[in-house]
């Protein structure tokens, strides 16, 4: 406990050294407030969980060159959905980076006070070439739902709550060869001591953002690349990642992930998108077995048990402080789906309320057949 308590204490001073340092120090983040009421699967029974949390985004510009950047989450969830899962603790207290920079400050049955540092990285600019060294982000994907060229930082969709997605203890080198194309290496150790190493070139043609990928992910060879441009004027993009077990390289059959997908936005503020993903060792059965409240182990290859996977999304500006959006996942093989549905309120110049639902449907053991409903609410505040 006391190893626990000191880790939030030095936390804490390192932002308070911030704070009050230079002006060359930036200081952003938010605190907010999360209500959710969930409902099982054929059941009457609603159970609750409140969640508030604060992030702290800290940048010191050192040198001209040289910057520095930690971020901090801290979270304080309570309630029944903490209570009657035994492993929540251990779920969200969970760090997949080589260091173990998540820590439990205290808990009980019903309640967690839990800290994260998911940015800690020291950047050096050097002209055309950028290093950067530590926790970070790093973003190959392109698509908007599903990413299979992101084998750093894979993220599932079905997170709202977390935008500014997991970071990655790496050393990234990014050479900008011209104004529109660059090549990029980044190694990556995770909590298992494995290994993802990559390179990555991007360049523009013919109008099209275009990438190549090569390297290691843990256990796997890859190689693959996307594109992003426009037909008329709708956008459109995809991604194609080739996933094979080096270690049984010529027995093994490979795994191939690839997704794509198009958007427009009408002159009265009316979006459309819609995707589509095929994973080659998918099944065209029952797709259960993914638990998408588990983002402990998420990479690439987890996106879905399913060949194929069907999304489309319309959004609405209502109002210049009001949006609305709804989302559909689609299984067409087990006809499981998810309809997200959500409203963003702007009440202040930086207070936001979010009402969103989450609803899976489908038979048992389909891909979303077995999770019921949930609905939140979220109050924040930007600083």
């Amino acid at each position: 406990m006391k190893s626990r308590i000191s880790y939030f204490l030095i936390s804490i001073g390192v932002l308070q050294i911030f704070i009050s340092a230079q002006s060359d120090v930036s200081i952003n983040g938010y605190l907010q407030n999360l209500q959710t009421v969930y409902n099982p699967k054929s059941s009457s029974e609603l159970m609750s969980m409140n969640s508030i949390s604060n992030r702290f985004d800290l940048t010191w510009f050192a040198e001209e060159s040289a910057t520095f950047s930690m971020s901090i989450r801290n979270y304080f969830d309570s309630g029944e959905l903490v209570r009657l899962n035994p492993f929540y603790a251990e779920l969200v207290s969970f760090d997949n980076g080589y260091f173990d920079l998540t820590k439990t400050i205290f808990s009980d049955s019903s309640y967690i006070l839990y800290s994260n540092i998911d940015r800690l990285n020291f950047e050096l600019n050097l002209g055309d070439l950028d290093i950067v060294i530590g926790r970070q982000r790093v973003n190959w994907g392109i698509n908007l739902v599903w990413t299979p060229n992101d084998i750093f930082n894979s993220f599932s969709y079905l997170n709202f709550d977390y935008v500014e997605r997991p970071g990655s203890d790496a050393i990234r080198l990014q050479y900008y060869t011209s104004s529109t194309s660059a090549a990029e290496f980044v190694a990556k150790l995770n909590h298992e001591k494995k290994i993802t190493a990559a390179v990555l070139y991007r360049f523009n043609e013919f109008g099209y953002d275009i990438q190549f990928l090569g390297g290691v992910m843990e256990d796997d060879m890859v190689i693959g690349g996307g594109f992003s441009g426009q037909i008329a004027s709708a956008g459109f993009n995809g991604e194609v990642t080739y996933f094979r077990d080096r270690k049984n390289f010529n027995d093994a059959n490979g795994t191939l992930i690839a997704s794509t997908g198009v958007n427009y936005t009408f002159q009265n503020s009316l979006y459309l998108h819609i995707a589509a993903l095929f994973n080659s060792n998918g099944t065209t059965g029952n797709a259960g077995g993914i638990n998408y409240l588990d983002v402990t182990e998420f990479s690439v290859k987890s996106f879905t048990l399913a060949k194929y996977s069907l999304f489309a999304e319309t959004a609405y500006q209502i109002t210049p402080l009001t949006r609305a959006s709804i989302g559909l996942l689609f299984n067409p093989s087990d006809n499981s789906y998810y309809v997200g549905p959500s409203c963003d309120i702007s009440l202040t110049e930086n207070i936001y309320l979010l009402l969103i639902g989450q609803f899976f449907g489908g038979n048992p053991s389909t891909e979303f057949g077995d999770f019921g409903k949930f609905f939140n609410m979220r109050v924040k505040w930007n600083f």
